[in-house]
């Protein structure tokens, strides 16, 4: 059977390959093909990684038994045509959980303890410190709002009990005891912009979260807090984010994920001095790309045997 894979970043399908060219599938990426829509149209499985799926796309499928995502979100395929269509679409939530979580933590500690500014001043020849000494904190006495507590907002957690700092969750949908059986307070999320002095984002992308953070509830943070953004890129409203910087109502940023990617070269964001930006890599080490390869393949694999599929999410 044929296996299509939209797009892919790695350097090559050498392990999806190895997984399913033995059991006599074909693999067919979008370089051999002139469109997604062509390239799916009598796929049996389809893998893909930031290309979108779109309606159009998925009305395209002939035969196709699942869509597979490689990674935790889901928003480049239009679930609901897919759902239509009688395809299920899974994701695969778990491959880079330590990945994000530790990545998190570089940035929460990079911001508070300015370890950018001041690496950039002793290459320029200077010494001492690189900004004002209230730009540095400590982490003890910062309160840190997590908003959204699923896998990676817990290992966040998780991460930041032994700075002994004060740990704010927002999540409609876990129950307040998960939340304080882990040292945490569940509070609103008016509540949580209010106390924290940083704020990190580890919701999904949905029509409820999309631009999370906008003028208004920007301007709710306390002034000169952090935010923290390792979930989607829409869950922040750019415009509103780069004001604010400029204004000083938000201190510092640190992103790995952007409304628009790659980030456009003029975009500020790439230049301001209160900012560390990452090109969306928070995920990558040798074991998680490993994983999240071998378990697409093998959904795929499922798929067309007719096996029953973890992680539908429509």
């Amino acid at each position: 059977m044929k296996i299509a894979i939209t797009d892919y970043s790695f350097p090559s399908l050498d392990i999806e390959e190895s997984i399913l060219r033995p059991l006599g599938h074909e693999i067919a990426s979008l370089k051999e093909r002139k469109s997604a829509s062509e390239l799916v149209a009598d796929a049996d499985a389809v893998i893909t990684q930031f290309a979108p799926v779109d309606a159009h796309v998925i009305a395209s499928m002939q035969q196709a038994k699942v869509i597979v995502r490689y990674g935790i979100g889901y928003d480049n395929v239009d679930v609901k045509a897919a759902r239509e269509r009688g395809i299920p679409v899974c994701n695969i939530p778990d491959y880079c959980i330590d990945e994000v979580a530790d990545h998190t933590l570089a940035f929460i500690l990079g911001t508070t303890r300015q370890v950018v500014p001041n690496t950039l001043h002793i290459r320029d020849g200077k010494w001492g410190l690189a900004t004002p000494l209230d730009q540095l904190r400590t982490l003890r006495d910062q309160t840190v709002g997590i908003v959204g507590f699923g896998r990676i907002g817990r290992e966040v957690a998780a991460r930041l009990a032994p700075f002994k700092c004060r740990r704010l969750v927002h999540d409609v949908f876990v129950p307040a005891d998960t939340v304080r059986a882990v040292g945490c307070e569940p509070v609103s999320l008016d509540d949580l912009l209010a106390q924290s002095d940083i704020v990190t984002l580890h919701c999904p992308s949905t029509p409820q979260t999309k631009k999370l953070l906008n003028d208004e509830s920007l301007g709710r943070l306390k002034q000169g807090s952090v935010v923290v953004n390792l979930g989607r890129g829409d869950l922040i409203d750019s415009g509103s984010l780069i004001a604010a910087l400029q204004s000083g109502k938000i201190a510092s940023a640190a992103l790995d994920v952007f409304e628009q990617e790659p980030l456009p070269l003029e975009n500020p964001l790439r230049f301001m001095p209160n900012v560390i930006a990452a090109s969306h890599i928070a995920s990558a080490s040798p074991k998680s790309f490993r994983t999240l390869r071998e378990t697409a393949a093998k959904i795929a694999i499922m798929a067309l045997r007719g096996e029953p599929l973890p992680n539908i999410v429509n």
